[in-house]
């Protein structure tokens, strides 16, 4: 693919409609492999605006127990990074046009080869990285590599990043930075945090990128808020929670009303596809 900025250009293109972007967060091969492809395209049928696609890994400190557990039933059917690189290849290959992200941790990357990765997510249709547990201080070489391969590195900032970091974060990225709500790990949650304003505003005076907020976030009411503050909005655990939710016949299905809820996109019977469906 074109080494062209479609993580930001998506971000604009739905700013520009006066919303804000939606990311969608799954899991590779949750609950079975033959269910990723469906669900990557009921989250475009439903309009999502980009996707991020988590890379099963053994010890996701970061993630609550709702993306711990879909971890472990991925690891279990045997669900590897170059499984994830095919899935990302036979997802395109069906009609899924969005800006996608591998979300995960260092070691599946560094046991494949930084450089291996970066080349394969160029060829596979992935446009970048979140990398949990690899701080840009200590990702000279992979930051190198996507940057051959034309691929974004996305650096997460959390509420206890100090003001003087973050525009050491900001300059390993030219797509957006990813703002953690809370001090702790995914999962949706009833709340969001009072100091949230606060936060986001913080960020938004260190730099000029475009910011999302994600963990905790699974209403609409969520969306909402947080599309007040930032120029795009993460979900992850509650569209897991939707998935669960369904039986095994109806999983994308399920998906797709879940995304097109949260966003306020659902359309009356009759008014045509949803936007970003794959139909032509």
């Amino acid at each position: 693919m074109k080494d062209e900025n479609r993580l930001r250009s998506a971000i604009e293109l739905a700013n520009r409609e006066g919303r804000p972007a939606f990311v969608a967060y799954v899991t590779a091969g949750y609950p079975t492999r033959a269910d990723t492809v469906p669900i990557l395209l009921a989250l475009q049928a439903g309009g999502a605006d980009i996707v991020e696609l988590g890379v099963p890994f053994s010890d996701p400190l970061a993630d609550g127990a709702t993306i711990q557990r879909a971890n472990e039933v991925a690891l279990a059917q045997g669900v590897t990074i170059e499984e994830c690189f095919r899935f990302a290849e036979d997802a395109r290959a069906a009609g899924f046009r969005l800006p996608l992200i591998f979300m995960g941790y260092y070691n599946p990357v560094l046991a494949y080869g930084e450089r291996r990765t970066a080349a394969r997510a160029r060829d596979a249709g992935v446009d970048g990285f979140i990398v949990v547990d690899l701080p840009p201080e200590e990702a000279a070489d992979f930051l190198a590599a996507c940057r051959a391969y034309g691929r974004r590195f996305i650096p997460l900032v959390a509420p206890t990043t100090k003001d003087e970091r973050i525009p050491l974060l900001a300059s390993v990225t030219d797509a957006f930075l990813y703002c953690v709500s809370v001090t702790g790990v995914t999962g949706a949650r009833d709340t969001l945090p009072a100091e949230l304003p606060a936060f986001v505003g913080r960020v938004r005076r260190a730099t000029s990128l475009p910011l999302a907020v994600g963990f905790g976030i699974s209403r609409r009411e969520h969306v909402e808020l947080v599309g007040g503050l930032a120029d795009a909005v993460v979900v992850g655990s509650a569209i897991l929670a939707a998935i669960d939710a369904a039986d095994a016949e109806h999983r994308a299905a399920r998906v797709q009303e879940y995304v097109e809820d949260v966003t306020g996109r659902r359309r009356a019977e009759g008014d045509g596809p949803s936007r970003g469906s794959a139909s032509p």
